[in-house]
């Protein structure tokens, strides 16, 4: 099994972590969470498949579901451990896009994809399970936000694409690429950093 397969794994029980933990911290159930994981940890990657034209490879691999129900019932466990650090749904969330968006391109190259393809297949299988988890959630979602996501996970796809044309083994360059995500991502949130928006048109009537 490749590296990269098991890149997928742990990023599918982060994000199950992730979703379970947004649950939990709105005090619903048990099933709630788990669901709330579950959609969290295969909702970008479902999507990103049904763009290539493939089944989910949760649906085919049992180990995707036994990572989401670690995932969700280290939540459950340790719910009260893992709050009391800060911003712990912030990392666990930074280093799920980190994870998801290598994943995203990777496959996507490996199905023929275009190289802008893959960037942005790449940044899918990242955001989407977190915009399934904020809209269940009833909240903005955060690429929605004023807020540097989305765009870091973009950055982290070209990274990606681009240092796999170089002699780099596919770990470096996955670990390389994931960093550059998380790093962007971490960096905004600790310095408040956001793009520009587009000024908004005065209303002369």
């Amino acid at each position: 099994m490749s590296f990269i397969y098991y890149i997928d794994l742990l990023g599918t029980m982060v994000f199950a972590i992730s979703g379970a933990m947004a649950a939990n911290r709105n005090g619903i159930d048990v099933f709630g969470a788990t669901f709330m994981g579950f959609v969290t940890a295969i909702g970008g990657g479902s999507l990103r498949d049904v763009f290539l034209n493939i089944r989910p490879v949760w649906v085919e691999d049992g180990n995707y579901l036994i990572a989401i129900f670690i995932g969700v019932i280290l939540s459950i466990i340790l719910n009260k451990q893992l709050d009391n650090f800060a911003r712990t749904l912030f990392l666990f969330d930074a280093i799920g896009i980190g994870f998801f968006t290598v994943v995203g391109v990777e496959k996507s190259i490996a199905y023929e994809s275009s190289a802008i393809s893959a960037v942005m297949l790449g940044m899918f299988s990242a955001c989407m399970g977190g915009v399934i988890r904020d809209v269940l959630m009833n909240v903005t979602p955060l690429i929605l936000r004023k807020e540097i996501y989305a765009s870091a996970c973009l950055a982290g796809a070209i990274i990606y694409v681009l240092l796999s044309l170089t002699p780099l083994s596919d770990g470096i360059v996955a670990f390389i690429s994931a960093s550059v995500v998380f790093t962007i991502r971490f960096v905004s949130v600790k310095y408040n950093l956001s793009l520009p928006s587009v000024p908004m048109m005065e209303n002369k009537s």
